[in-house]
């Protein structure tokens, strides 16, 4: 085996690693890569996204949104579809919904207006257990320009999708979805992940007045088996089906969690554990008069955390944290705020009991200001999983989003579905001032795309004036871009207001991993030949 085979097969596979699959080519000489000493940095050439089913309300209206940034050195053809995945128990079975879901479905290929569809690069939005649609229900047609699709009502399915070639590097898909009335009522926003085999869910409850769903989408062809741990505040909680979950082949299970455990918990902690196969995860925490929304995982568990990006205007703040094993910790609880970082009074050192999930009231922690919360473990050698609970307006018309501790902007990351007014772009930089670039593309109708940079200040959190593209039309996205100094972490709020109600969700942007760096082929790998 010669030596660049070597260099490629080790890149490829840290990559894979990651992103559940992926594929590098050899650098070319003429083509545009960046390089740090030995090695080339190169756009990813293969990647995958999962999107869970928005909704099970009738009243649901959902808009999916894909885009991949203009990328240097991703050139030639590809592609990035993403289809419907099996529904293989829906939530309402019980009522016979799950009956009717599957006549939908095998009703969403017909018609000569699935086929114009396909020729835009949209295609029918309808999903059902009658399989996965030969058709996509979102396809990319240009890299720097978003699309969309919407859909209506319960039918609205899980996806699952791939993108290849120059539409690889830097994909993103999002879900919108605004949910009028009802058990969680309000609007509901996540970021559509790569499949992994593991996943902390920190914020999640049991609780008579929530009605939370972990919906498990698996993207191969073959089964998954998946196992549901559930943490409350005297550790483990009791769980009859939890374990040996069978997801089958390019389907989705949303599995109830009170149907798991009799326990009524307020704050419980789910660890989603493949045992075969990958899975994508994500929780939708619903509740009967604080609204709801998605609850996207918390970064790996770690001695320090952020969560970034609390709207200044929020009226309760609750931290949910959670560490695994045995060991007890003392949490050093800091906000970045716009003029520095502060420490809340009465809450400088929270403790967290080994194994058991924890939950503290923070009250009105903003107190109208941007802040992102910064958790600094006592001994750095106990790691910590954590979220935010977030409640915006009065009682009784009250909404709530979840904020999870967040993976670091290290190189890019996207949001979707924005417009120039509702749209909230947060950044922090907890140690070290950072400059960050900030790209508006094109609108999904129409538009030029737009940049601006901007310094974050060491230990601050920023709500920045974002770019808007000149001439929008529709909705566009925002890229971050970190360009030199400390690391930066960031979110991003949609907002508006329903009969009183303001209306938000929060979407934190993890680094999209779009770029890998491949040892360069000259280097020596001779010892990996023995």
């Amino acid at each position: 085996m010669n030596r660049t085979t070597l260099s490629l097969i080790t890149g490829a596979t840290a990559l894979a690693a990651v992103t559940g699959f992926a594929a590098v080519s050899a650098p070319d000489a003429g083509s545009a890569t960046e390089r740090t000493g030995a090695a080339a940095t190169l756009p990813v050439e293969r990647t995958g996204l999962l999107c869970p089913r928005p909704s099970t309300s009738e009243l649901a209206e959902t808009t999916y949104t894909s885009f991949t940034p203009v990328t240097r050195g991703a050139e030639g053809e590809g592609t990035a579809a993403l289809r419907s995945a099996a529904e293989q128990s829906a939530p309402d079975d019980a009522t016979g919904k799950g009956e009717q879901d599957e006549k939908d479905g095998e009703q969403a290929d017909d018609g000569e207006k699935g086929d114009k569809d396909a020729e835009d690069g949209k295609g029918s939005a309808k999903g059902g257990k009658g399989g996965t649609a030969d058709k996509p229900v979102l396809q990319l047609r240009e890299p720097g320009k978003p699309v969309t699709e919407d859909a209506s009502g319960a039918d609205a399915p899980a996806l699952i999708g791939t993108a290849d070639g120059r539409f690889a590097s830097g994909w993103t898909a999002q879900q919108t979805t605004e949910v009028a009335a009802g058990t969680g009522r309000g609007l509901q926003g996540v970021a559509c992940t790569a499949a992994d085999t593991q996943f902390w869910f920190p914020g999640a409850s049991t609780d008579d007045s929530r009605t939370d769903y972990v919906h498990l989408t698996n993207p191969d062809d073959s089964a998954a088996v998946v196992d549901i741990e559930l943490y409350g505040k005297n550790g483990a909680l009791k769980t009859t089906v939890g374990e040996g979950i069978t997801v089958k082949p390019r389907s989705t299970e949303p599995v109830l969690l009170s149907t798991l455990t009799d326990e009524k918990q307020t704050d419980v902690t789910v660890h989603v554990v493949v045992r075969s196969g990958r899975v994508g995860a994500a929780v939708q925490a619903l509740d009967d008069e604080l609204g709801g929304d998605w609850l996207p995982a918390s970064a790996d568990p770690s001695g320090s955390l952020v969560m970034p990006g609390i709207p200044k205007d929020a009226t309760a703040v609750r931290l949910i944290a959670f560490t695994p094993g045995d060991s007890d910790v003392d949490l050093k609880v800091r906000l970045a705020s716009p003029s520095g970082m502060i420490t809340p009074a009465g809450n400088e050192t929270l403790h967290v009991k080994g194994g058991m999930t924890a939950g503290f009231d923070l009250g009105d922690l903003t107190r109208g200001e941007a802040g992102s919360l910064v958790l600094t473990a006592s001994d750095g050698s106990v790691p910590v999983v954590a979220a935010v609970r977030v409640l915006r307006g009065k009682e009784g018309k009250q909404e709530t989003a979840f904020i999870p501790a967040a993976r670091p902007v290290e190189t890019r990351a996207t949001a979707l579905d924005n417009t120039a007014k509702g749209t909230t772009l947060s950044v922090t930089s907890p140690e070290g001032t950072a400059q960050i670039k900030v790209t508006a593309s094109a609108g999904t109708e129409g538009g030029t795309p737009a940049t601006k940079t901007y310094t974050i200040k060491s230990g601050t959190t920023q709500d920045v004036e974002a770019p808007v593209p000149a001439g929008v039309k529709g909705t566009y996205a925002l890229t971050v871009e970190p360009q030199g100094g400390a690391t930066v972490y960031a979110s991003r709020t949609l907002s508006s207001t329903e009969g009183g109600v303001p209306f938000f969700t929060v979407q934190p942007l993890p680094d999209d991993r779009g770029m890998v760096a491949v040892p360069d082929a000259s280097e020596d790998l001779s010892v990996l030949q023995r």
